[in-house]
Protein backbone atom coordinates (compact mmCIF):
# COMPACT_ATOMS: atom_id res chain seq x y z
CA UNK A 1 0.00 0.00 0.00
CA UNK A 2 1.49 3.64 -0.79
CA UNK A 3 0.26 6.49 1.15
CA UNK A 4 0.79 9.10 -1.01
CA UNK A 5 0.05 12.92 -0.37
CA UNK A 6 -1.41 15.38 -2.11
CA UNK A 7 -1.07 19.08 -2.29
CA UNK A 8 -3.17 20.40 -5.26
CA UNK A 9 -1.82 23.86 -4.14
CA UNK A 10 -2.68 27.30 -6.68
CA UNK A 11 -4.41 27.97 -9.35
CA UNK A 12 -4.78 25.51 -11.98
CA UNK A 13 -2.94 23.09 -9.91
CA UNK A 14 -5.99 21.31 -8.59
CA UNK A 15 -6.79 20.77 -11.94
CA UNK A 16 -4.11 19.08 -13.20
CA UNK A 17 -3.67 17.28 -10.03
CA UNK A 18 -6.86 15.54 -10.72
CA UNK A 19 -6.13 14.41 -14.13
CA UNK A 20 -2.74 12.82 -12.41
CA UNK A 21 -4.82 11.05 -9.96
CA UNK A 22 -7.43 10.22 -12.44
CA UNK A 23 -4.50 8.53 -14.65
CA UNK A 24 -3.12 6.77 -11.06
CA UNK A 25 -5.98 5.15 -10.68
CA UNK A 26 -6.31 3.30 -14.14
CA UNK A 27 -2.62 2.41 -13.67
CA UNK A 28 -3.16 0.49 -10.19
CA UNK A 29 -6.36 -0.57 -11.95
CA UNK A 30 -4.21 -2.59 -14.73
CA UNK A 31 -1.27 -3.25 -12.83
CA UNK A 32 -2.83 -4.20 -9.01
CA UNK A 33 -1.12 -2.20 -7.09
CA UNK A 34 -2.85 -0.39 -4.05
CA UNK A 35 -2.35 3.15 -2.72
CA UNK A 36 -4.11 5.66 -0.67
CA UNK A 37 -4.20 9.86 -1.02
CA UNK A 38 -4.14 12.39 1.93
CA UNK A 39 -5.43 15.59 1.09
CA UNK A 40 -3.47 18.82 2.14
CA UNK A 41 -4.75 22.37 1.27
CA UNK A 42 -1.55 24.05 1.64
CA UNK A 43 -1.35 27.38 -0.77
CA UNK A 44 -2.19 30.70 -1.69
CA UNK A 45 -5.83 30.55 -0.31
CA UNK A 46 -4.79 29.26 3.11
CA UNK A 47 -1.71 31.49 3.60
CA UNK A 48 -4.29 34.39 2.92
CA UNK A 49 -6.93 32.50 5.20
CA UNK A 50 -5.11 31.66 7.85
CA UNK A 51 -1.54 33.18 7.89
CA UNK A 52 -0.21 30.09 7.61
CA UNK A 53 2.42 28.13 5.25
CA UNK A 54 3.73 24.56 6.08
CA UNK A 55 3.75 24.32 9.48
CA UNK A 56 6.45 22.14 11.42
CA UNK A 57 3.34 19.40 12.35
CA UNK A 58 2.75 19.52 8.62
CA UNK A 59 6.03 18.54 7.80
CA UNK A 60 5.84 15.48 10.60
CA UNK A 61 2.77 14.27 8.47
CA UNK A 62 4.17 14.28 5.47
CA UNK A 63 7.05 11.92 6.66
CA UNK A 64 4.46 9.23 7.48
CA UNK A 65 3.71 9.03 3.27
CA UNK A 66 5.81 7.08 0.75
CA UNK A 67 5.39 10.58 -1.99
CA UNK A 68 3.72 13.50 -1.83
CA UNK A 69 2.14 14.55 -5.49
CA UNK A 70 2.35 18.15 -5.41
CA UNK A 71 0.03 20.70 -8.22
CA UNK A 72 1.32 24.40 -8.15
CA UNK A 73 2.55 26.70 -5.93
CA UNK A 74 2.18 30.53 -6.68
CA UNK A 75 -0.72 33.09 -6.00
CA UNK A 76 -1.38 36.63 -7.85
CA UNK A 77 -2.26 37.80 -4.07
CA UNK A 78 0.96 36.93 -2.32
CA UNK A 79 4.04 38.37 -2.46
CA UNK A 80 6.41 36.51 -4.42
CA UNK A 81 8.79 34.64 -2.61
CA UNK A 82 6.88 33.15 0.32
CA UNK A 83 4.97 30.43 -0.92
CA UNK A 84 7.93 29.17 -2.60
CA UNK A 85 10.51 29.42 0.41
CA UNK A 86 7.96 28.47 2.98
CA UNK A 87 6.42 25.64 1.20
CA UNK A 88 8.31 24.46 -1.68
CA UNK A 89 11.77 25.01 -0.11
CA UNK A 90 10.77 23.68 3.13
CA UNK A 91 9.70 20.88 2.32
CA UNK A 92 12.66 20.08 0.36
CA UNK A 93 14.95 20.99 2.81
CA UNK A 94 12.61 19.54 5.81
CA UNK A 95 12.55 16.14 4.01
CA UNK A 96 16.12 16.31 3.10
CA UNK A 97 14.92 15.72 -0.53
CA UNK A 98 18.79 16.46 -1.85
CA UNK A 99 17.87 15.16 -5.81
CA UNK A 100 16.11 17.15 -8.06
CA UNK A 101 15.41 15.04 -10.88
CA UNK A 102 14.19 16.48 -14.18
CA UNK A 103 13.92 14.48 -17.51
CA UNK A 104 14.23 16.17 -20.98
CA UNK A 105 12.16 14.14 -23.43
CA UNK A 106 10.77 15.44 -26.56
CA UNK A 107 7.56 13.09 -27.46
CA UNK A 108 6.34 12.24 -30.65
CA UNK A 109 4.43 15.11 -32.22
CA UNK A 110 5.73 17.88 -30.09
CA UNK A 111 7.51 20.68 -31.45
CA UNK A 112 10.93 21.80 -30.49
CA UNK A 113 12.00 24.81 -31.09
CA UNK A 114 15.28 22.91 -32.19
CA UNK A 115 15.55 22.74 -35.83
CA UNK A 116 16.10 19.44 -37.25
CA UNK A 117 15.89 17.58 -34.26
CA UNK A 118 13.40 14.71 -33.23
CA UNK A 119 12.57 12.92 -30.24
CA UNK A 120 15.80 10.10 -31.16
CA UNK A 121 17.76 13.06 -30.16
CA UNK A 122 16.15 14.87 -27.05
CA UNK A 123 16.06 12.54 -24.19
CA UNK A 124 18.39 12.80 -21.41
CA UNK A 125 17.89 13.33 -17.46
CA UNK A 126 19.19 15.77 -15.13
CA UNK A 127 20.29 15.39 -11.99
CA UNK A 128 20.60 18.54 -9.44
CA UNK A 129 21.95 18.60 -6.19
CA UNK A 130 19.01 20.10 -4.89
CA UNK A 131 19.76 21.11 -1.06
CA UNK A 132 22.76 23.00 -0.65
CA UNK A 133 24.72 25.57 -2.70
CA UNK A 134 23.30 29.08 -3.09
CA UNK A 135 19.67 28.02 -1.92
CA UNK A 136 20.53 27.49 1.71
CA UNK A 137 20.01 30.89 2.36
CA UNK A 138 23.60 31.48 3.65
CA UNK A 139 24.70 35.26 4.10
CA UNK A 140 23.32 38.79 4.74
CA UNK A 141 23.26 42.45 4.51
CA UNK A 142 25.69 45.64 5.71
CA UNK A 143 23.78 49.23 5.43
CA UNK A 144 20.96 48.01 3.92
CA UNK A 145 19.13 51.05 2.24
CA UNK A 146 21.70 52.57 1.99
CA UNK A 147 24.50 53.72 -1.39
CA UNK A 148 26.85 51.59 0.60
CA UNK A 149 25.09 48.47 0.69
CA UNK A 150 27.06 45.39 0.82
CA UNK A 151 24.57 41.91 -0.12
CA UNK A 152 26.79 38.47 0.65
CA UNK A 153 24.92 35.07 -0.78
CA UNK A 154 27.02 32.47 0.27
CA UNK A 155 27.12 28.95 -1.81
CA UNK A 156 28.02 26.24 0.40
CA UNK A 157 28.51 22.45 -0.87
CA UNK A 158 30.01 19.60 1.73
CA UNK A 159 31.71 16.32 0.51
CA UNK A 160 28.90 14.34 1.33
CA UNK A 161 26.30 16.31 -0.43
CA UNK A 162 27.94 16.34 -3.77
CA UNK A 163 28.81 12.60 -3.38
CA UNK A 164 25.63 11.61 -2.49
CA UNK A 165 24.34 13.10 -5.38
CA UNK A 166 26.81 11.88 -7.82
CA UNK A 167 26.46 8.57 -6.43
CA UNK A 168 22.37 8.76 -7.12
CA UNK A 169 23.61 9.54 -10.84
CA UNK A 170 25.70 6.85 -11.50
CA UNK A 171 22.91 4.54 -9.90
CA UNK A 172 20.37 6.16 -12.02
CA UNK A 173 22.71 6.20 -15.28
CA UNK A 174 23.04 2.32 -15.03
CA UNK A 175 19.74 1.61 -14.48
CA UNK A 176 18.27 3.67 -17.15
CA UNK A 177 20.65 1.67 -19.44
CA UNK A 178 20.92 3.99 -22.40
CA UNK A 179 24.40 5.13 -23.49
CA UNK A 180 25.93 4.72 -19.85
CA UNK A 181 27.47 8.08 -20.06
CA UNK A 182 27.46 10.35 -17.46
CA UNK A 183 28.45 14.25 -17.67
CA UNK A 184 29.43 16.37 -14.82
CA UNK A 185 28.34 19.90 -15.12
CA UNK A 186 30.08 22.87 -13.36
CA UNK A 187 32.51 25.32 -13.80
CA UNK A 188 35.74 24.30 -12.61
CA UNK A 189 37.90 26.96 -14.08
CA UNK A 190 36.60 29.40 -12.00
CA UNK A 191 34.68 28.40 -9.29
CA UNK A 192 38.00 27.21 -7.96
CA UNK A 193 37.09 25.62 -4.57
CA UNK A 194 33.24 24.13 -4.59
CA UNK A 195 33.74 22.84 -8.17
CA UNK A 196 36.90 21.08 -7.64
CA UNK A 197 35.46 19.62 -4.80
CA UNK A 198 33.10 18.60 -6.94
CA UNK A 199 35.26 17.32 -9.60
CA UNK A 200 37.39 15.21 -7.07
CA UNK A 201 34.03 13.51 -6.24
CA UNK A 202 33.08 12.42 -9.42
CA UNK A 203 36.29 11.27 -10.24
CA UNK A 204 36.37 9.46 -7.18
CA UNK A 205 32.95 8.16 -7.45
CA UNK A 206 33.48 6.79 -10.97
CA UNK A 207 35.95 4.43 -10.19
CA UNK A 208 33.04 2.38 -8.44
CA UNK A 209 31.04 2.50 -11.81
CA UNK A 210 33.86 1.14 -14.55
CA UNK A 211 30.63 0.46 -16.57
CA UNK A 212 29.91 3.92 -16.79
CA UNK A 213 31.90 6.47 -19.53
CA UNK A 214 32.14 9.78 -17.67
CA UNK A 215 33.12 13.18 -19.17
CA UNK A 216 32.76 17.17 -18.35
CA UNK A 217 31.71 20.27 -19.24
CA UNK A 218 31.67 24.00 -18.39
CA UNK A 219 27.54 25.40 -17.94
CA UNK A 220 27.72 27.30 -20.31
CA UNK A 221 29.47 25.10 -23.01
CA UNK A 222 26.41 22.75 -21.76
CA UNK A 223 23.67 25.43 -22.03
CA UNK A 224 25.11 25.78 -26.08
CA UNK A 225 25.43 21.67 -26.55
CA UNK A 226 21.48 21.41 -25.58
CA UNK A 227 20.51 23.41 -28.40
CA UNK A 228 23.29 22.52 -31.15
CA UNK A 229 23.65 18.13 -29.56
CA UNK A 230 21.37 17.59 -27.58
CA UNK A 231 21.81 14.09 -28.71
CA UNK A 232 25.38 13.83 -26.87
CA UNK A 233 23.49 13.83 -23.29
CA UNK A 234 22.32 10.99 -21.75
CA UNK A 235 21.98 11.77 -18.03
CA UNK A 236 24.16 14.71 -16.33
CA UNK A 237 24.66 15.78 -12.63
CA UNK A 238 25.34 18.96 -11.53
CA UNK A 239 25.13 21.43 -8.43
CA UNK A 240 21.95 22.89 -7.26
CA UNK A 241 21.81 26.55 -9.03
CA UNK A 242 23.45 25.55 -12.56
CA UNK A 243 21.06 22.75 -12.26
CA UNK A 244 17.99 25.34 -11.79
CA UNK A 245 19.48 26.96 -15.32
CA UNK A 246 20.02 24.15 -17.29
CA UNK A 247 16.67 22.17 -16.64
CA UNK A 248 14.50 25.62 -17.84
CA UNK A 249 16.59 25.61 -20.89
CA UNK A 250 15.97 21.35 -21.03
CA UNK A 251 12.21 21.93 -20.58
CA UNK A 252 12.30 24.73 -23.66
CA UNK A 253 13.64 22.22 -25.94
CA UNK A 254 11.53 19.33 -25.08
CA UNK A 255 8.44 21.78 -25.65
CA UNK A 256 8.00 23.56 -22.71
CA UNK A 257 6.73 23.72 -19.34
CA UNK A 258 3.41 21.88 -20.29
CA UNK A 259 5.05 18.64 -20.73
CA UNK A 260 7.72 18.87 -18.18
CA UNK A 261 7.79 16.77 -14.90
CA UNK A 262 10.14 17.08 -11.88
CA UNK A 263 10.84 14.76 -8.55
CA UNK A 264 12.27 16.07 -5.57
CA UNK A 265 14.42 13.23 -4.17
CA UNK A 266 15.18 11.38 -1.16
CA UNK A 267 15.95 7.71 -2.46
CA UNK A 268 15.62 6.88 1.80
CA UNK A 269 12.58 9.23 2.71
CA UNK A 270 9.72 10.66 1.24
CA UNK A 271 10.03 12.48 -2.36
CA UNK A 272 7.96 15.09 -3.67
CA UNK A 273 6.66 14.71 -7.23
CA UNK A 274 5.20 17.73 -9.29
CA UNK A 275 4.50 19.39 -13.04
CA UNK A 276 7.39 22.05 -13.35
CA UNK A 277 5.24 24.92 -15.20
CA UNK A 278 3.72 27.35 -12.32
CA UNK A 279 0.30 27.76 -11.52
CA UNK A 280 -1.59 29.70 -13.79
CA UNK A 281 -3.76 31.54 -11.96
CA UNK A 282 -5.38 33.19 -15.06
CA UNK A 283 -6.75 29.56 -16.36
CA UNK A 284 -7.99 28.95 -13.27
CA UNK A 285 -11.76 27.01 -13.58
CA UNK A 286 -11.39 27.04 -17.67
CA UNK A 287 -10.62 23.63 -17.77
CA UNK A 288 -7.50 24.63 -20.83
CA UNK A 289 -4.78 23.95 -19.06
CA UNK A 290 -2.64 20.80 -20.45
CA UNK A 291 -2.20 18.30 -18.09
CA UNK A 292 0.42 16.24 -19.17
CA UNK A 293 3.62 17.20 -16.99
CA UNK A 294 1.11 16.62 -13.72
CA UNK A 295 0.23 12.70 -15.02
CA UNK A 296 4.23 12.64 -16.49
CA UNK A 297 4.89 13.91 -12.64
CA UNK A 298 2.77 11.01 -11.38
CA UNK A 299 4.60 8.26 -13.61
CA UNK A 300 7.64 9.57 -11.88
CA UNK A 301 6.00 9.25 -8.37
CA UNK A 302 5.35 5.21 -9.36
CA UNK A 303 8.61 4.55 -10.87
CA UNK A 304 10.61 6.19 -7.54
CA UNK A 305 7.93 3.39 -5.68
CA UNK A 306 9.12 0.59 -7.62
CA UNK A 307 6.03 0.38 -9.90
CA UNK A 308 8.37 0.38 -13.34
CA UNK A 309 5.61 -1.29 -14.91
CA UNK A 310 2.93 1.24 -14.35
CA UNK A 311 5.78 4.25 -14.90
CA UNK A 312 6.19 2.95 -18.42
CA UNK A 313 2.76 2.39 -19.28
CA UNK A 314 2.11 6.39 -18.44
CA UNK A 315 5.11 7.19 -20.43
CA UNK A 316 3.72 5.39 -23.37
CA UNK A 317 0.63 6.87 -23.30
CA UNK A 318 1.32 10.57 -22.91
CA UNK A 319 3.72 9.85 -26.02
CA UNK A 320 0.79 7.81 -27.65
CA UNK A 321 -1.34 11.14 -26.72
CA UNK A 322 0.58 14.10 -27.93
CA UNK A 323 1.48 12.00 -31.42
CA UNK A 324 -1.81 10.63 -32.14
CA UNK A 325 -4.37 12.85 -30.48
CA UNK A 326 -2.81 16.70 -29.46
CA UNK A 327 -2.74 19.54 -32.02
CA UNK A 328 -0.21 21.62 -29.78
CA UNK A 329 0.61 21.61 -26.35
CA UNK A 330 0.01 25.48 -26.17
CA UNK A 331 -2.97 26.14 -23.78
CA UNK A 332 -6.61 26.66 -25.50
CA UNK A 333 -5.03 25.24 -28.48
CA UNK A 334 -4.74 21.32 -27.73
CA UNK A 335 -8.23 20.51 -29.43
CA UNK A 336 -9.28 18.72 -26.26
CA UNK A 337 -10.25 20.19 -22.50
CA UNK A 338 -8.26 19.37 -19.27
CA UNK A 339 -10.31 16.65 -18.24
CA UNK A 340 -10.53 15.22 -22.09
CA UNK A 341 -6.95 14.85 -22.34
CA UNK A 342 -7.13 13.14 -18.55
CA UNK A 343 -9.31 10.58 -20.00
CA UNK A 344 -7.31 9.63 -23.25
CA UNK A 345 -4.19 9.04 -21.15
CA UNK A 346 -6.02 6.98 -18.53
CA UNK A 347 -8.04 4.98 -21.47
CA UNK A 348 -4.26 4.24 -23.55
CA UNK A 349 -2.95 3.57 -19.82
CA UNK A 350 -5.95 1.01 -19.10
CA UNK A 351 -5.27 -0.56 -23.08
CA UNK A 352 -8.73 0.59 -24.15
Amino acid sequence: MHKIAVMPGDGTGPEVVEEGLKVLAAAAERFGFKYETTDYDFGGDRYLRTGETLPDSAIDELREHDAIFLGAIGHPDVKPGILEREILLKARFALDQYINLRPVKLYPGVETPVKDKGPADIDFVVVRENTEGLYVGAGGFLKQGTPDEVAIQESINTRKGAERCIRYAFEYCRKRGKENNLTLCGKTNVLNYAHDMWQRAFDDVAKEYEDISTDYAHVDAICMWFVKNPEWFDVIVTDNMFGDIITDLGAMIQGGMGIAAGGNINPEGVSMFEPIGGSAPKYTGQNVINPLAAIGAAGMMLEVLGEDEAAAAIDAAIGYVTAEKLESLAVGKTGYSTTEIGDLVADHVRGE
